[in-house]
């Protein structure tokens, strides 16, 4: 059986959408990891082991203050990693 962090899943979705906004925002692997740890080293995670886990948490997302905290941390992640990028210099 295998057990999702469904926060994670939202994390890398709403990151993509956000990076679409950043024309600026290097979309390399590196970074888009860093913002991703980033921004899941903040917010709580929130397992399912099932689909209909994932969809009733997915639901409980609607939540005004995690929608909330997940654009805080990966606003925040976006702008540490543009600044302090680790991946080499072109």
């Amino acid at each position: 059986m295998k057990i999702t962090n469904v926060v994670e899943t939202m994390v890398w979705e709403v990151m993509e959408s956000m990076l679409d906004q950043q024309p600026d925002m290097c979309r390399c692997d590196c970074c888009r990891a860093d913002m991703a740890a980033y921004a899941l080293n903040r917010l709580s995670p929130h397992y399912a082991a099932t689909k209909k886990g994932e969809v009733l948490i997915k639901a409980g997302s609607l939540d005004r203050g995690m929608n909330v905290a997940l654009l805080v941390a990966l606003t925040e992640a976006m702008e540490i990693v543009k600044a302090n990028p680790r991946h080499e210099k072109e």
